[in-house]
């Protein structure tokens, strides 16, 4: 048998020069580092459902705060000669069954019901984060006493103790947001006293208490700021429950009282007209179900932007 051998080529080592290594150019980062906060907006900006849900919140609370002006119609001015007029080119959104023009009185309510559901939400959210800081931090006998209490709330229905508020106290705008901060806080509470539970162990807030921290300030100052992603998401989900709330409560007539306006007074007084004209409900029954919509789905995406187990 012969024996078949591989061609071999030759190369002139003129052709080729030799590549430096630069270490610090290996040990370059390419990619800027973000804060906590910047790689949370990237994450957002990427969920395009994200960001359409943000796009329209931001449109209806640009629409509550400049709708009204809008029309030279005001939203309580009554017009006996276009009772319940369709949508049309006087008037956009139509009127009611006293003349008044709904695109004035939509975008008011608007202003009504969103104040009233953020302003509430960031009070809830507010105190169940103090008292879930102190009561996890602390422990013994302080948290046993506000769990205990917080038991005793959860067992009452939120909107019982809402409805029996606004039977005691007088209808309007504050007395609708105490009735809805009176239990609303709960679950923020909990929320907050699980995550304090989790991080008042570790390192960070054992070296500020060998340095001398008071408890107020490592709560305040360590764990609470440590905590402020799943504050601000909770915030987000607890908005349009509030707002649902609010129309809720005018809808049965314990809420904002008439002349004044709300997406749920309006969809009362639309509700009792539906038949002849249905338009008068389904426009604010629409700005509800879009306004909750959006908030529970950038809800969503703020929560996974935030959460530190998907990083």
């Amino acid at each position: 048998m012969t024996s078949v051998t591989e061609p071999t080529t030759s190369f002139d080592d003129a052709l080729f020069s030799r590549v430096e290594r630069d270490a610090s150019a290996l040990e370059a980062i390419h990619r800027p580092s973000l804060t906590y906060w910047q790689d949370a907006w990237y994450k957002i900006k990427k969920n395009r459902v994200a960001m359409l849900s943000l796009g329209i919140i931001a449109l209806c609370v640009l629409m509550a705060a400049v709708g009204p002006s809008m029309t030279p119609f005001d939203y309580t001015a009554t017009d006996a000669t276009h009772i319940d007029e369709p949508p049309g080119g006087t008037h956009w959104f139509g009127t009611d069954s006293l003349g008044r023009d709904l695109w004035a009185r939509v975008w008011m309510g608007a202003r009504v019901s969103l104040l009233i559901g953020f302003l509430a939400a960031v009070i809830n959210s507010c105190i169940g984060a103090c008292v879930g800081g102190i009561a996890g931090y602390l422990g013994g006998r302080v948290d046993m006493f506000f769990m205990r209490l917080i038991d005793v709330l959860y067992a009452i229905p939120y909107m019982i103790v809402a409805i029996l508020a606004m039977v005691v106290l007088d209808t309007g705008m504050h007395t609708l947001v105490i009735a809805l901060v009176l239990v609303g806080w709960i679950k923020s509470a909990r929320l907050v006293r699980g995550q304090v539970l989790q991080l008042k162990h570790q390192e960070f807030v054992l070296a500020a208490r060998k340095l001398g921290a008071s408890d107020a300030r490592i709560i305040y100052r360590h764990l609470l700021p440590n905590t402020l992603g799943l504050i601000i998401t909770d915030l987000t989900m607890a908005v349009p429950y509030a707002i649902f709330a609010e129309a809720f409560l005018s809808y049965i007539g314990l809420g904002i009282q008439p002349p004044e306006a709300s997406w749920g007074l309006l969809a009362r007084y639309g509700a009792q007209n539906f038949r002849v004209c249905p338009y008068q409900l389904f426009i604010p029954a629409a700005c509800i179900s879009l306004t909750m919509l959006s908030l529970n789905l950038f809800g969503d995406g703020l929560r996974d932007a935030l959460d530190p187990r998907v990083r």
